[in-house]
């Protein structure tokens, strides 16, 4: 089952598995409040969510991360982006009045893009993280084997051919395509379903 969040301008998703729950992105730090209420609103608990996975390390991706982890969410950090996890930390903390934690890497459990499949399997989840790094070097991408797919701020596929240049682009989509997704979630566009 996946619940659509949306508090803020980043779509969030809850995921249930069989023996563990994943929460895909936050918003922007100082949103808690709002997360909360959306997590009332669709009947989630605070501690119905075992992980928590950032398609990138962008403000607007991971605001609420260490948040979450000193309530005793855990980070689940993809070998990729482990050196962009402070990414954020100076934007951030360019606004004080946010109280915006970094994120403890420490405390994050890193597991490689090529081992995700086995991590996701124990939690109930069949699927993989993909390496899609043509909007940043740390984006990844979720895709599961019932065609559900979790593309963070990868460029629409409607938008494809606007971007003939791209090739890092157009690789990621290949990517992803030869998974054939049934429906494609982006974190600030409407899903797509795919004919």
């Amino acid at each position: 089952m996946v619940s659509k969040l949306k508090y803020g301008n980043t779509n969030t998703f809850f995921i249930c598995g069989a023996n563990g729950n994943l929460l895909i992105d936050t918003d922007f730090a100082g949103t808690l409040p709002l997360f909360y209420k959306e997590l009332k609103k669709n009947h989630i608990r605070l501690n119905d969510i075992t992980y928590v996975l950032a398609t990138h390390y962008h403000p607007d991706h991971i605001g609420l991360v260490s948040e979450l982890m000193a309530l005793g969410v855990k980070l689940l950090l993809i070998d990729t982006q482990v050196e962009y996890i402070h990414f954020s930390d100076e934007i951030f903390n360019r606004n004080t009045s946010l109280k915006y934690m970094p994120i403890n890497k420490e405390k994050a459990i890193i597991v490689k893009c090529g081992e995700s499949r086995g991590f996701l399997h124990n939690m109930g989840i069949e699927g993989e993280i993909l390496s899609t790094p043509s909007h940043s070097n740390d984006s990844i991408s979720l895709i599961l084997d019932n065609g559900t797919c979790f593309v963070g701020n990868l460029e629409p596929i409607d938008y494809l051919d606007a971007y003939e240049e791209n090739i890092n682009l157009k690789n990621d989509w290949e990517l992803v395509m030869n998974h054939k997704p049934k429906i494609i979630f982006y974190a600030h566009a409407n899903e797509k379903v795919m004919a």
